[in-house]
């Protein structure tokens, strides 16, 4: 069984003037139990809008998407129950710091609190959040650091799909580092499928078994980062995953008007 099939899957928006637009057009896709697959993206191509379906945050026009089997509409509840997902805008109890986050989080799931907090612990300690924050209201955490204590949250309780909608936007070099090395920790430890967007090419390179390229709500490639890269001259030298890009798209990273936000 598939851990997420998704099926000539589309999703149109109305924007002003312009009448309907498509952020989605008949995308189909299939990831394996245990894979780390990634949509690679500009702002605007439609990456936010794939995972909030899937998240059953939205609703599809059209196309089926599947988790483990599950129907993300018509057993929304059952999928729920399969997934975390941390996005660029995660939500928090901004006046709780964020060890209460974490703590009111791991009652949901029904892990107790000691070994939540030292879950908490060693995780805030594995990202670099700084010792004097941990007790902080998220209010006054930056923006960086708030995204740390949104990857924390969903690594406390392992869920079989992790959703990650540019999970290191905001973040410095060295924490984006961190954050990956605990992407592949959490898949070698606990066989989490992760589906994650990004508009980082090297992020995807480096993590990703495979990878989707969205340019305006449709996918105009898909496979390994390797073989993406084999299919692209570079006059003898390694072509790089915004060579890819080019080739597939004809546009330079970057030119990305879409009807989507992000």
């Amino acid at each position: 069984m598939d851990a997420l099939s998704i099926r000539d899957l589309e999703k149109r928006f109305v924007k002003g003037r312009r009448g309907e637009v498509y952020a989605l057009r008949g995308i189909g896709l299939r990831v394996a139990p245990g894979e780390i697959y990634g949509v690679l993206g500009p702002n605007g191509s439609g990456k936010s809008t794939l995972v909030r379906i899937v998240a059953t945050l939205l609703l599809p026009d059209a196309g089926e998407v599947r988790v483990f089997g599950h129907d993300v509409v018509r057993e929304a509840w059952k999928v729920r129950e399969l997934i975390h997902r941390v996005s660029a805008e995660a939500a928090f109890f901004k006046k709780l710091s964020p060890m209460e986050n974490l703590l009111y989080g791991a009652r949901l799931y029904g892990i107790p609190g000691r070994i939540a907090a030292r879950r908490a612990r060693e995780l805030f300690s594995r990202l670099g959040l700084p010792p004097d924050r941990i007790g902080k209201p998220m209010e006054q955490l930056s923006r960086g650091q708030q995204q740390k204590v949104a990857v924390a949250r969903a690594f406390l309780h392992p869920p079989r799909l992790l959703l990650l909608d540019e999970p290191t936007t905001g973040l410095d070099p060295r924490s984006k580092r961190e954050v990956q090395e605990l992407i592949l920790e959490l898949r070698e430890r606990e066989g989490t499928t992760v589906f994650l967007t990004t508009h980082d090419m090297e992020e995807a390179d480096r993590i990703c078994d495979r990878v989707a390229i969205l340019d305006e709500g449709r996918i105009v490639a898909q496979g390994t980062p390797a073989a993406l890269k084999a299919r692209v001259s570079c006059d003898g030298s390694e072509a790089t995953m915004e060579d890819v890009f080019f080739a597939v798209t004809g546009k330079e990273w970057g030119d990305d008007e879409g009807p989507e936000a992000t």
